[in-house]
């Protein structure tokens, strides 16, 4: 039916139930018996009546009555008709009174009462027809749609309800809703019942057959979210979440914006904050440069910083098609941004040097780097070549050409390192902290560990191998890793960056470490399915090169605080320079030879480095008993 044909629909009932109104309303006022009304009040009501039905319509029409969407409506039409149907009856008095017709005093407030209770019963009667009718439909194809529950019954949890109820195109069934709040237990919202706190949700998963759970408390701490979704794991059901308050804040909630839970949301710890002010302060209006620009964490780093409003943007990497991507990013984003994008190499030394002099960058991320360690393991001369010597030649570069700050990212996978790409990095920590004692640029590094979802990590990994099927292959049933999201890392780094003052290392706190095996079977359950059921959990053993557990701090280089208690700074370590640029230059030479020894020659440098799980004869003597303080004093932890 079209707009005006339900207009006229309406105002034809609204006739109909103005004249009942008035005669239920006398009845009423003479004891339920039409018979004893007095005859005179009746005259009066035929007397009156045209004038009365078009008043009460047009007021009618004034407040939307007969425009509004009634299979949506909702409190504001609930008010609207009750302000039509108290001005049409102050109208009646008025109108009447004005005319002489004079009707019992009673008489008109019972005519306000039995009109606001006919006229809401015949809007609203659209939207429980057709409520009625959806719920037959669903019946009817019970097969397909799907029961859910809701764990929250605040404002957020009505939201989706509603959606749900109204939507003609969502197949969904929300069965029960939970809520730790005990008073809320055994009511209802919207017909759908309260069934308990969160330790219903397993028992009432299988009671009311549930096949997806939506979680719409936006205002959780991490801590119990975390919790409720380890309790939901269990269930088998799949999972939605709602991700943050201020989308209900917006009034921004709906079935769109519900998402996948995300390992993230299973860490259980509070977002990551820093300071940006800071960070603005000392990147706004500067040219900054970042180098392997295209990677997980480069491309990160290009993200936060334009959105810091720097003078210039160089974007530097050897992958085209990352550089590209992230080009066209940020131009979407920031459509404003002063953006260049260079493909070369920190191998290149005359690119590099071109680079500089053209641009003369004022803050440089370093970021280029080879970091998948068993493929490093088996090509250990490129290893150097691009991570040590493509940091030197950039760090060269910058200290020419006039950088302020150079800010090399770095790995826990430095610390004693037991892989080359670790071994690699130390080296790159150790250069950045030579350069910083030769010149004015402020050269630092900053160390985490993984990252939740960067390229050649275990996440995407893990996902992959869940897509195919299975088995979700994890080294070792106890291997544990700290991580942390990109953005987390890359906020992060940028006020480490603010605090340099020159040969630092940043360490960032990770958070508690996190078993490789939980993550897998945690994602495997997300997915819908049973580890070592539905898919194999497999254990290959440690890679070439791979600890059981991963360093944030070497224990000679102690441990100071800063401004933000998510970042340390450890006390630069003490070689001789003299030395150290005499083996650098052993070690160019062996790796441009590919040496099949470029490992032991590595090992004579960094006297920490493990090949194999050993220190080379000529390091153990001095090591042993620095390994041997740390790991007494790190044994908690790594337990």
């Amino acid at each position: 039916m079209n707009k005006q044909k339900r207009a006229l629909l309406l105002m034809a009932i609204d006739v109909l139930v103005i004249n009942l109104t008035s005669v239920l309303a006398l009845t009423l006022r003479f004891d339920f018996k039409f018979n004893n009304i007095t005859p005179h009040f009746l005259d009066r009501f035929m007397v009156y009546m045209p004038i009365n039905i078009i008043c009460t319509v047009l007021i009618f029409a004034g407040f939307h009555l007969y425009s509004s969407l009634w299979a949506f409506a909702g409190a504001n039409e609930l008010w609207n008709i009750f302000m039509a149907c108290f001005i049409a009856t102050g109208a009646e008095f008025l109108g009447m009174t004005a005319l002489s017709l004079r009707m019992p005093y009673s008489y008109y407030p019972i005519t306000f009462m039995v009109l606001l209770i006919i006229t809401m019963c015949v809007r609203f009667s659209y939207r429980l027809l057709r409520r009625w009718k959806r719920e037959y439909k669903l019946r009817k194809e019970s097969t397909v749609r799907q029961n859910v529950m809701i764990i929250g019954a605040g404002d957020a949890g009505k939201v989706i309800i509603d959606e749900i109820q109204k939507s003609k195109h969502l197949d969904y069934h929300v069965r029960c809703i939970v809520d730790d709040d005990a008073s809320k237990h055994g009511r209802y919202v919207n017909g759908v019942p309260i069934v308990g706190g969160r330790e219903a949700i397993a028992e009432k998963a299988e009671e009311y057959n549930i096949d997806i759970i939506m979680l719409a408390v936006p205002s959780l701490t991490p801590k119990d979210r975390k919790e409720i979704l380890d309790i939901c794991q269990n269930t088998g059901c799949d999972m939605r979440i709602l991700p943050g308050v201020y989308q209900l804040i917006n009034d921004d909630v709906s079935i769109s914006k519900l998402r996948k839970v995300e390992i993230s949301d299973l860490l259980g710890r509070d977002q990551v904050k820093v300071d940006v002010d800071t960070i603005i302060g000392y990147v706004k209006d500067k040219v900054v440069l970042v180098t392997g620009g295209g990677g997980s964490i480069g491309s990160e780093l290009c993200r936060q910083i334009a959105a810091h409003k720097p003078r210039q943007l160089i974007i530097f990497d050897i992958y085209e098609n990352n550089a590209y991507d992230i080009q066209q990013e940020l131009v979407r984003r920031y459509p404003e941004i002063n953006l260049t994008v260079l493909i070369g190499s920190v191998r290149n030394t005359h690119r590099i040097q071109q680079v500089f002099a053209q641009y003369k960058p004022d803050i440089v991320y370093h970021a280029a780097a080879h970091k998948h360690v068993p493929l490093m393991e088996n090509s250990p001369n490129e290893a150097i070549k691009n991570n040590v010597f493509g940091t030197w030649k950039t760090a060269r570069a910058a200290m020419e050409h006039g950088t302020s700050k150079f800010v090399l990212i770095s790995t826990d996978k430095a610390v004693n390192p037991t892989n080359i790409m670790g071994a690699s990095k130390r080296l790159c920590e150790m250069i950045v902290q030579m350069f910083d004692k030769e010149s004015k640029t402020e050269f630092v590094a900053v160390r985490f560990g993984n990252v939740l979802g960067s390229n050649g990590s275990v996440i995407p990994l893990f996902r992959k191998q869940i897509e195919e099927g299975g088995p979700v292959t994890v080294t070792h049933p106890d291997i544990i890793r700290y991580f942390m999201t990109i953005p987390e890392a890359v906020a992060l780094v940028l006020q480490a960056g603010a605090y340099a003052k020159g040969g630092e290392i940043f360490v960032l706190d990770m958070g508690d470490p996190v078993k490789i095996d939980d993550l897998a079977r945690k994602m495997i359950q997300l997915s819908g399915y049973t580890p070592d059921v539905d898919i194999e959990v497999k254990y290959t053993g440690l890679r070439p090169g791979e600890k059981l557990y991963e360093e944030m701090l070497m224990e000679e280089e102690g441990l100071t605080g800063t401004e933000n208690e998510l970042i340390h700074i450890g006390r630069p370590l003490r070689f001789d320079i003299g030395q150290f640029k005499q083996q650098l230059d052993e070690l160019k030479f062996a790796c441009e030879k590919d040496d099949k020894a470029i490992k032991q020659a590595v090992a004579r440098i960094v006297t920490t480095y493990r090949i194999d799980g050993d220190l080379i004869p000529e390091a153990a003597a001095t090591e042993v008993e620095e390994e041997d303080t740390y790991s007494v004093a790190h044994a908690g932890q790594v337990s």
